[in-house]
């Protein structure tokens, strides 16, 4: 019998690039290939058992929970390459 861990809500993270900094790029990139990518990177990055959705709801089984809630996103976000990611993902 296959046995599924449950998950927990633990947060919203806004992994997203915002209007206002591709603005301060002034190119034309794919910004929903470059967010894809920015979330990748986010759930490479995240302990085991936690995951970063789509829509930002960070998830974690519960045997993860306390690391999950002790996260600070904005460090882990700082620490990706958003430039690499736009460099990969222009039109």
């Amino acid at each position: 019998m296959l046995s599924v861990m449950s998950q927990v809500e633990i947060a919203v993270v806004s992994y997203t690039l915002s209007a206002d900094y591709l603005a301060t790029v002034g190119a034309d990139f794919d910004v929903e290939a470059a967010d894809d990518a920015i979330l990748a990177r986010l759930n490479e990055v995240v302990p085991a058992g936690v995951t970063v959705h789509r829509n930002g709801t960070v998830y974690a089984n519960e045997d993860a929970a306390d690391a999950a809630r002790a996260i600070d996103w904005d460090d882990l976000l700082s620490r990706i390459d958003v430039d690499q990611i736009l460099a990969e993902h222009g039109r």
